[in-house]
């Protein structure tokens, strides 16, 4: 008999020995004292250590067993230590997809195994319909009686983090709780198109496969290129949900780029356009040159620079002047610019020093004694000769702050924006959709624009214009998508009118109709929503929802430019090309057939599907059996970190087009960091799949995944250092049971979750606790049939 054998027995032997429970009838009393044993007196301490429970130690029950002598406790020791060291059996899953799992004559394990048990029971639930719900039987409820969720739909491109765990642990928490309760109970899954990640991501797919661009391919066929791969590698995220045991409806999964979804946003769109919000319009936006495409404000994220600083640009080839090729940011550039007709210099200074190749004026305080000499004159252009007038402006100029002159630039910064609007100043546009410089740029046409501003430094110093620069305190604004420096820039857009949805939505709060829990996060939802601006809506790319507006001219008309906003009124909104045929007719006051229609290239924001999405999944602007029965919804549960992105523009969408509350609760969880409490992100290295958590995941692989991702090798060197030092022995099998029960554990502290993986495995082990409970509790239950 080997040694694993005689541990099993020993551990059987002392279940033998165990006493039966008692007599549950039978009542026991402590004993008392007697006539031959006379009660003993105690004095005033005794009675006080004894009336605080001090007096005896208690003893810990014994479920009804003996007590062990040392070689029983020794005996028990040995049983532990071979059930636990016994090999992990492989398992298989033999229940065919979509069956019951049939337990009965599988003897249950020595221990917990989480492959094993989770196995085959989600194929079976949602093969039984147990997720789904009838509009019919929904529709007829009380709103109390009906719970309606959408999940916050991920981004098809990538794969789900913990933080979309805990997101999914408490949204099937809630989803479960209600649909127990007998509620008529729906979660809908969903995944979000992600216009600039998915774009991104085939481009360098195609780029590495056959070194072709997008433009190479032309749009028709690049856009068949990404559903192709979404039908590939789409399905991850679905995978993952079902690993997590979401009880979603999965015959109402949508994809904000199907269908019903693609429906309500042109409707959506036309609609804003009848009621006089949606517009197209020139006007100083934010400009990402590594995406070629205007973005919105709110997906601006800003660093603070103390001063001289040095980085890196992705989109340029690299500063020959710094060893690492990094580009100096954070200081204030003098330079002065010849008046003309005369010798004397007007000195000015900025941090972006190649716009000045933009400057179209030159401001002064009116009230400054320095300059009032100068009222009414030029300066002239050391690179293009052009007259540039000196311009009074008490609203942007500080006599106090440096020389008191100030270089003014329209096209490319905002408080240059407004001075050139009022005095009817040029706006001279000098970059193109790369960053690099065009026409307007002189000599120095066709650089990247931070090489430009070292050219345009030297070439001032050859002309004698140059007069130093010195640290400076400045903030510079960085793409969310791609951390690229933003450039602002003059672009025409379609934009959306806020003012009233914002409103609506504020009001909705400050009257109890619309509640954020935690409250504190209300103050947040004033602070944004009551000083928003209009919305950028329109993106220069190729996958997402086209526009649906055309350009109208007349066959053999000349010089009618869509780009010239002087011809803007030529733009038609439209549902399809036939009903934008018939508003070009009546606009043009033509025949069809003397019309020529151009769609707008550009796409939507993915954030305006999105937007839709608790309405548009329920079949929205039809009023289909769905939407009659599921909307409006009843709770919204996401991240702190989109209440602005998504929340704000649920809740604006929802009043607006359907003059109804999406949902009356926004419960907004904590963020889940790593227990350093750094944000999860794959730029640090630290993102951790669930399947990971759920499946267990070798150290080995932790590492080779790091290895093939886009890290710098600066960042993948300390990952690998963090992870080694977290995950020595990789992380354990912990089942997606220990791993929902470790995150929702998190949630009560209601602050962000600095996650330790050991904590997550501490669950895993409680579940093996209650494992062993059942089996032992089984020993006494004869009939009980699993």
């Amino acid at each position: 008999m080997s040694e694993v054998d005689e541990n099993k027995l020993a551990a059987m032997r002392l279940e033998e020995k165990a006493s039966p429970p008692g007599d549950p009838g039978t009542a026991t009393t402590p004993p008392t004292a007697t006539a031959e044993e006379p009660e003993k007196k105690l004095s005033k301490n005794a009675l006080k250590k004894l009336a605080k429970n001090k007096g005896k130690k208690k003893e810990k029950p014994t479920w009804g067993e003996p007590k062990q002598n040392n070689k029983d406790k020794t005996n028990s020791k040995k049983a532990s230590s071979a059930i636990s060291s016994l090999p992990k059996p492989e398992f298989v899953n033999t229940t065919p997809k979509g069956n019951k799992k049939d337990l009965s004559s599988t003897p249950m394990a020595d221990a917990y195994h989480p492959a094993a048990v989770e196995a085959a029971w989600q194929d079976w639930w949602e093969a039984s319909g147990f997720y789904s719900c009838d509009p019919k039987e929904a529709e007829g409820k009380s709103p109390e009686e009906k719970f309606v969720m959408v999940i916050p739909p991920p981004n098809v491109t990538g794969s789900l983090h913990l933080g979309h765990a805990l997101t999914a642990a408490v949204e099937d928490t809630l989803t479960r709780w209600h649909r127990m309760k007998g509620h008529a109970t729906l979660y809908v899954p969903g995944t979000d198109h992600a216009g600039i990640a998915t774009q991104s991501v085939v481009e360098k797919m195609i780029m590495k496969e056959s070194n072709q661009t997008r433009h190479d391919l032309g749009r028709e066929k690049f856009i068949e290129k990404v559903w192709e791969w979404k039908a590939e590698y789409g399905n991850r995220i679905t995978t993952q949900l079902r690993r997590l045991g979401s009880s979603v409806d999965w015959s109402r999964e949508r994809f904000t780029m199907d269908h019903m979804c693609s429906k309500a946003v042109i409707e959506a769109f036309n609609r804003f356009h009848e009621d006089g919000l949606l517009y197209r319009a020139e006007r100083l936006g934010n400009w990402s040159c590594a995406l070629k495409s205007a973005i919105s404000d709110i997906e601006v994220d800003y660093i603070d620079l103390d001063g001289r600083t040095y980085l890196e640009v992705k989109t340029h080839k690299g500063n020959p002047n710094d060893a690492k090729g990094r580009y100096e940011f954070g200081v204030l550039t003098s330079f002065a610019y010849p008046v003309e007709d005369s010798s004397e210099q007007l000195i000015v200074a900025t941090t972006r020093l190649e716009t000045m190749l933009g400057d179209t004026a030159v401001a002064i305080h009116p009230e400054d004694e320095r300059y009032k000499h100068l009222h009414g004159k030029f300066v002239i252009h050391p690179f293009n000769g052009r007259r540039i007038p000196i311009v009074c402006d008490e609203k942007l100029v500080d006599m106090s702050f440096g020389t008191g002159a100030v270089k003014i630039t329209p096209a490319h910064d905002p408080n240059d924006y407004e001075c050139g609007k009022r005095h009817n100043l040029e706006f001279i546009t000098i970059l193109g959709p790369d960053g690099s410089i065009n026409h307007n740029g002189s000599q120095f046409e066709g650089m990247m624009r931070y090489d430009a501003r070292i050219a345009v430094e030297e070439a001032l110093k050859e002309k004698g214009l140059y007069k130093g620069k010195e640290p400076n305190k400045m903030r510079l604004g960085l793409c969310s998508r791609s951390g690229d420096i933003l450039e602002p820039m003059i672009t025409p857009q379609w934009y959306v009118n806020c003012d009233g949805m914002a409103k609506r939505s504020t009001d909705a709060v400050r009257k109890g109709e619309l509640k954020i829990l935690p409250a504190e996060h209300e103050k947040t939802w004033f602070q944004w929503l009551d000083n928003i601006r209009d919305w950028c809506v329109s993106r220069q790319l190729w996958w997402g929802h086209q526009i649906p507006a055309w350009f109208a001219t007349k066959k053999g008309e000349e010089g009618v430019l869509k780009t010239d906003m002087k011809n803007n009124d030529r733009w038609v909104v439209a549902r399809n090309e036939e009903d934008a045929f018939a508003k070009a007719v009546n606009l043009l006051g033509c025949s069809k057939d003397e019309i020529i229609l151009e769609r707008d290239e550009d796409v939507l924001d993915t954030w305006f599907s999105s937007g839709l999405f608790p309405f548009s999944v329920m079949g929205w602007p039809d009023n289909t059996n769905d939407f009659k029965a599921f909307y409006p919804t009843s709770l919204l549960e996401t991240g702190l970190d989109i209440l602005f992105f998504w929340v704000a523009r649920m809740v604006m969408m929802g009043l607006q087009l359907t003059d109804t509350l999406p949902f009356h609760t926004v419960y907004l969880h904590a963020m889940v960091r790593d227990k350093d409490g750094r944000k999860m992100s794959k730029s640090l290295g630290n993102v951790i799949d669930p399947l990971e958590v759920i499946n267990g995941c070798t150290l080995e692989t932790l590492l080779a995944k790091l290895d093939a991702g886009n890290l710098p090798a600066k960042e993948i060197a300390r990952a690998k250092k963090d992870q080694q030092a977290d995950f020595p022995d990789g992380i354990p099998e912990c089942g997606s049971d220990a791993l929902r029960f470790g995150l929702l554990a998190y949630t009560v502290q209601g602050r962000d979750v600095n996650l330790d993986m050991k904590r997550v495995v501490g669950y895993r082990m409680f579940c093996n606790k209650l494992w062993n409970a059942t089996r032992f509790a089984l020993h006494f239950v004869s009939d009980f049939q699993p």
